[in-house]
């Protein structure tokens, strides 16, 4: 379980990571990583906020309950590496109905890794997005 003062709450904290937020996929999962503003360094950045999303396309109700318990198990053993004052967003796929918890760990892994790696995200003219 996560720890109250990490989980996202709020429509607008989901919609705000989603839309603002870095994005990398993988096979099971998509994380969408909004890093803190940058301005002055202040040490009273508030924890890192983690919310999940999981589907009726993933299963019925048991399945997304045991979906969403394994990945908040894997997410809490990789808190420490959430910058505070971010924000993330771990949205499951249907291929992790089925998968093991090892294997939603292993993408979550490459995943926060490649969000992590990509810096912040700039806007694109749709001529450059179109090339």
């Amino acid at each position: 379980m996560l720890p109250a003062s990490h989980r996202m709450r709020t429509r607008e904290d989901f919609t705000r990571a989603v839309r603002l937020g870095r994005r990398a996929g993988r096979p099971l999962l998509a994380v969408h990583l909004l890093l803190p503003e940058a301005g002055p360094v202040s040490s009273a950045l508030p924890p890192a906020r983690i919310g999940l999303v999981v589907s009726r396309a993933v299963g019925g109700a048991v399945v997304r309950t045991r979906v969403k318990r394994r990945l908040r198990h894997e997410l809490r053993a990789r808190l420490e590496r959430v910058p505070d004052g971010s924000r993330l967003v771990v949205r499951a796929t249907p291929l992790a109905a089925t998968a093991t918890s090892a294997e939603l760990g292993a993408d979550l892994e490459r995943a926060l890794d490649r969000a992590l790696a990509a810096g912040p995200r700039t806007r694109r003219s749709r001529t450059e997005v179109a090339r």
